[in-house]
């Protein structure tokens, strides 16, 4: 019996491995499986399957079959049955479930889910299920991953609109397109950025050649109403390895590769160093964030003592961190601090707790302590952050005076926008604080915006301070900071002292104070304290 469902139909009887049918129900032919039932297609494509479901023991078999080309193709959902009484007879019940509608919406579902609108292109999934039916780790190393990021795009949006925006992507499309070979695929994975996989003889040199004519068909201006955009583009490539287990690594790797091309200005391939160093910054980030939170980081402190009496008059606080007691440099961990902007919490807890040790130290010495504590301010926490009240919250809070704080900045956060920090800098001025400029003579320093600002001590790097005896060019430097200072009236501080020699020297020099491991090492807060006493004594 022949059934398409739901309407019940006749039987099926075969004999002798030949297929006979009584009849066909109207579903049946309604679904184009032919009128007559010995010419439906059923016994051409089907009949050896249904004969060795009658010569075997089963009583029920179920599968899928397709009829016709994939793009008119039915689809129908077979199901044999048969009694275990009539086995032998020669006779089942031949179901089909019409399941084409509900294939073709999937199909669909599919082609839009994986596609961009836009472009008609695969999309960030459809690329990855593209690396996925394509790339397995036998033929891995003839694959490779090739991102292609547009370079100002955004601007064409906000200048142009959307509508041009989108134009523009088209027409980008179909420039790539058309410069790749037939067997690389494009996608557009994000607003700006496309992906294309290549299939390599050569390894590098075969995406190199790709990602050469990438940038040559991009290179012919745009004409976009009455404008000629001109697109620039950063690529990265990440070649297929054994060691590449999902088809989202392959892109990763790639999209790493295109933020250093951004920084060179080139095509880069992923390298797995420059990755790890990436993980690392990432790893120090996570913890350096719950350390923060959790109040775990410490405090160092360093004398600057007076390089003519050897009095301590300052302290410089400086940032220290031990997670499970194992120190972490600050050269590793503040750059990442810098990069990801926990600098800005991480400078108001130094601010903070080096308001509290003072007012510590000033209730264990039963007055003031004799010292005061320079605070290093970071560019990025002046630029995000409001600095001035911050500072301000900060001695409320603990009860200290301005005055008993210097504010370390560096050259280059206050020569890189001096109109719009000399504001900020007299608000700290106002608190009673003293500034001094960190690093002097390692940037660009614009002299007639550095007279204009309020800066009471210029701190010269230990760069020129190292060695200085045995080179004659660095006392020359040093000579010719010192004298400036002189003349803009401002202090100055040499770091990097360590002999008894070059302090002597630079006294002679006219430099006003020393920071070194001549006095000290950076100590704890009671240390520190200790120190400070003793040094009275």
């Amino acid at each position: 019996m022949i059934d398409l469902l739901p309407i019940p139909a006749v039987i099926v009887v075969a004999r002798n491995e030949a297929l006979d049918f009584e009849a066909i129900n109207r579903p049946f032919r309604q679904a184009g499986l032919g009128t007559i039932a010995a010419e439906s297609p059923l016994v051409r494509l089907l009949g050896a399957r249904i004969v060795a479901f009658l010569a075997s023991d089963e009583t029920h078999q179920e599968f899928n079959w397709q009829v016709g080309e994939s793009i008119d193709a039915q689809h129908f959902r077979v199901m044999l049955a048969r009694r275990a009484q009539t086995r032998g007879d020669g006779r089942c019940l031949v179901s089909l479930v019409d399941q084409t509608p509900e294939q073709r919406t999937q199909t669909s579902l599919r082609r839009e889910m994986f596609s961009d609108s836009l472009t008609g292109l695969a999309n960030r999934g459809g690329f990855e299920e593209l690396i996925d039916s394509q790339v397995t780790t036998a033929n891995a190393r003839s694959h490779a991953v090739m991102i292609v990021n547009l370079a100002r795009f955004s601007r064409v949006n906000a200048c142009l609109g959307s509508l041009a925006g989108d134009e523009l992507l088209i027409s980008v499309a179909r420039r790539m397109k058309g410069a790749l070979r037939g067997r690389d695929t494009l996608a557009r994975i994000g607003g700006d950025e496309f992906a294309i996989l290549i299939q390599t003889d050569d390894g590098v040199l075969d995406a190199d050649h790709v990602a050469r004519r990438i940038q040559a068909a991009l290179s012919t201006p745009f004409r976009l109403s009455d404008f000629e955009i001109r697109v620039d583009c950063s690529i990265g490539i990440a070649l297929g390895t054994d060691e590449i287990a999902e088809p989202e690594d392959l892109i990763r790797h790639a999209q790493f590769a295109v933020k250093r091309a951004k920084q060179t200005g080139d095509v880069e391939l992923y390298e797995r160093s420059s990755y790890d160093i990436v993980r690392t910054h990432f790893g120090i980030e996570t913890r350096l964030r719950r350390a923060i939170e959790n109040g775990e980081m410490q405090l160092a402190f360093q004398p600057i003592c007076d390089l003519s009496t050897g009095r301590i008059i300052s302290f410089e606080s400086l940032a220290r961190w031990a997670p499970d007691d194992v120190p972490v440099s600050p050269v590793d961990f503040i750059p990442v601090a810098e990069e990801c902007g926990l600098i800005v919490p991480l400078g108001r807890w130094a601010m903070d707790a080096a308001a509290r040790t003072i007012a510590e130290w000033d209730a264990q010495a039963g007055g003031p302590c004799g010292a005061n504590v320079a605070v290093n301010i970071s560019a990025i926490q002046l630029q995000r952050d409001n600095v001035p009240a911050m500072v301000r919250h900060a001695l409320e809070t603990n009860g200290v005076d301005g005055n008993r704080f210097t504010l370390e900045l560096t050259e280059s956060a206050i020569i890189g926008d001096p109109d719009g920090i000399s504001k900020t800098l007299q608000a700290l001025k106002d608190l009673g604080s003293r500034l001094a400029m960190d690093d002097f003579g390692t940037g660009y320093s614009n002299l007639a915006y550095l007279q204009r600002l309020p800066i009471d001590i210029l701190k010269i790097d230990r760069s020129f301070i190292t060695g200085m005896l045995a080179d004659r060019d660095k006392v020359a430097i040093v000579r010719a900071i010192l004298s400036l200072a002189q003349a803009l009236g401002m202090q100055t501080t040499a770091e990097g002292v360590e002999s008894n020699d070059l302090a002597q020297t630079l006294a002679a020099l006219g430099c006003t104070y020393g920071q070194g491991y001549l006095y000290s090492q950076p100590l704890s807060s009671a240390a520190a304290f200790d120190y400070l006493a003793s040094r009275k004594a």
